[in-house]
Parts: C-alpha cells; structure tokens; sequence
C-alpha cells in the first residue's frame, strides 16, 4: 500500500492558488451546486450572446478563467506554467466542436498540429489531443459506423478526414509527441476506434505516439481493450489507451431508448468502478506493451494505479503510465499525485468563448451530475481558506 500519498493535503493541491483563485473557485462551485442554475445557464447565455448582450467579459472572467487557459496557445502560457511548478504536466485541449465546414475542419488541423510542435518545444506539455468530429462531420462518421455506402462526394470527403488525422498523427511522430485520439457517442465510435489501432499500426512500432480512449461506462470497452492489445501483440506496436468512465451517458441511454436498441452503458456505477479498475490491472500488467492514461477524478482509481506500480516495482514516473484530471478541479489528486513523483497531466481546453461554451456547460452538468464530487472540491477549498487563516 502506498500510504505516503495522500489526497487531503490541501496545502499541496491548492499551492498554485492564490487567494483571490480560491475564493473564485469557491463560489464557482456553490453555484455550480444549485442544480437549478445549472439548468437554465446555457439557454440563457446563449440568448444573451445572440442578441450581443455583453455577457462575454463575466464568461471569461468566471467559469472560463477557473476551467480554460485561455483563447489562444500564448493564452495558455500562465496557466501551463502555474501546473509545472507545481510539477503538473499540460494537455492543450483545443475545445472546438460540432462544426460541419471543411474550412473550419482545416483550421481546426492546423490548430492541433500547432499544440503538437508547441508541446515539442516543452517539457511541461507532454501528451496532446483531439478529436475527430473536430476534423470531420459527425454524420458522416455516423453513416459510416452504420455501414452506409458513401456517395462519390462522401467518399472524397471521408479521404479528407482520414488524411487530416494522417498529418496530425504524422506531425506527432515526427516530433515525438504523444497524441490521444478522444472518444465520442457511440454510434460513431466504431470508425473512430478503426482510424486509431490503424494510426497506432502506422506509428506505435519504437513509442507509445498514438493513444485511443475507451469510455469504461460502456459494458463493452474492457473486452475491446483485451481484444486490441492481442492485436498489437500480434501486429507488433504498443496499445496507446485512455482510460476514462465517459462523457455521453444521458445521451446514450436517450438515444438507445428512442431507437429500440439495448443501452451501451453499464447497467449500474458499480460495473463501471469495476470494470474501468480491471483495465487499470490489465494495462499494469501489460505496461511493457501497453501506455496508459489514467484519466479519471475517482480517488479509488487513483489510489490503485499508484498502489499497482510499487506492487509491480514500476518506477512511479515510467513513460507509460499517465494520471489524467481536467482543468479546475481535483487538484487535491493531480498535486499530490505529483508531488508523489508519479506522471500527471491536466486537460487545458482553451479556444475562443463561443466555442469553448458547449464545454463549460457540459463540465457544470457532469459536476452537478455527481454532486459528491461536487461537495468534495467545496469542502477541500474550504478547508484550506480555514488552513490559511
């Protein structure tokens, strides 16, 4: 057991902040805590922003300020510099999505090729990310998944997504950088789970480059990474997975309700604890062959991982093994993971406002969502403004 680590110490995981940023997060989250604002914010905000009511300063100063870097890589700088010192490595997280123009696919490639060759330059940025609605149209990945013939226009345009996850990963290999391909809903994510294992067979042979993610709320997922590290096994490349409980479960469960179709999603919690902790396990033991990233804000979770590494005498800072938490919040386990000497890094999503909002009303929901969660950040700020008299 590693009872060194701690995840109480909030001296620790609120170093980075100053008063002013504690107090802020405070009253974030006690907002954030009233369901019922939760509820009528996004409609709200986006009536005041269509009719160009100046609600963008008080977005970024609030809620976009405590879970973004900023609107721009340079706006980042700050915010990655403030996670180094405290031994916490960055992921920018260009947050644009459910877009459906080749223009704005183009751009939003570049954009990601930009934070690999910034993440080159820079110790303190060491995997990135993206995701592949942010370079194709969601439909059409979806006519794929349900085995659709393409028309000749389709066809062109589907050249066109994979080529664009081609030059990303392409970029990433050649400057060494890792780079995770997100998981989405998951009536597209059989042509997303496709392109990653066939970026991986390209680019995985010397280092873990490309990573895939599995939502383990999926009863399915734990399978399909058995079933994919004996393809890598086989082919010879190492399996790049993240590791994450999920993001769409409302949907999903909605959708398969609507559309007469069993729901993907685990039938309670419980399966989801126990399947996301046995794929820990099974990448533990596979971490030769297998790089993880843990990403997950359970401190059971985390708590295994670093009990499996000292179990299995893996040096806590072994390449292939990656504790993930999102900007904003559990910075009690990324701090003291860290200050632990074991591989952490946050998502930083940044990109302009109007962009990131689908973003920060989905991270109000899910908090709300798991209010546990939610009362947990509270009373951790709460006892270090206490602790700091």
């Amino acid at each position: 057991m590693n009872n060194k680590l701690s995840f109480e110490n909030t001296e620790i995981a609120f170093k980075h902040s100053s008063n002013t940023d504690l107090n802020r997060a405070y009253w974030l989250f006690k907002v954030i805590n009233v369901n019922f604002l939760v509820k009528i914010g996004p409609p709200i905000t986006n009536f005041f922003m269509k009719i160009g009511m100046p609600i963008k300063s008080l977005i970024k100063a609030t809620i976009f300020k405590h879970f973004c870097g900023g609107e721009t890589i340079e706006e980042c700088n700050k915010t990655i510099k403030n996670l180094a010192d405290g031994g916490v490595g960055t992921i920018l997280d260009y947050s644009i999505e459910g877009e459906d123009d080749e223009s704005v696919f183009d751009n939003t490639r570049d954009e990601i090729i930009r934070t690999i060759v910034r993440a080159s330059k820079d110790k303190a940025i060491p995997l990135t990310v993206f995701k592949v609605t942010g370079v194709g149209r969601f439909s059409l990945l979806e006519k794929l998944d349900e085995g659709l013939k393409l028309n000749m226009d389709e066809q062109m345009e589907w050249q066109k997504v994979q080529d664009r996850v081609l030059e990303i990963c392409e970029m990433a290999h050649s400057e060494g950088v890792p780079v995770m391909i997100d998981a989405e809903e998951s009536w597209i994510q059989k042509t997303i789970d496709h392109l990653a294992i066939n970026m991986m067979r390209f680019f995985n042979k010397e280092q873990a480059i490309v990573y895939n993610t599995y939502q383990m709320y999926r009863h399915d997922k734990l399978a399909s990474i058995i079933t994919d590290f004996t393809v890598a096994e086989d082919e010879r490349f190492i399996l790049g997975a993240k590791i994450v409980r999920g993001a769409y479960m409302e949907k999903e469960r909605k959708r398969a309700e609507e559309r007469s179709y069993p729901s993907p999603i685990q039938p309670d919690k419980a399966a989801t604890d126990r399947d996301y902790n046995d794929a820990l396990v099974f990448c533990a033991d596979h971490v030769d062959k297998i790089a993880i990233v843990a990403g997950t804000h359970n401190e059971d979770s985390c708590r295994l991982l670093a009990d499996l590494l000292d179990e299995k005498k893996i040096a806590h800072n072994n390449p292939h093994v990656y504790f993930s938490q999102l900007l904003g919040m559990s910075d009690n386990l990324s701090f003291n993971l860290a200050d632990g000497s074991y591989n952490v890094a946050k998502y930083v999503p940044y990109g302009p406002i109007k962009a990131v909002l689908p973003y920060l009303f989905r991270r109000a929901q899910e908090n709300t969502a798991i209010a546990g969660q939610m009362s947990r950040e509270l009373s951790l700020i709460v006892k270090e403004k206490k602790r700091r008299g």
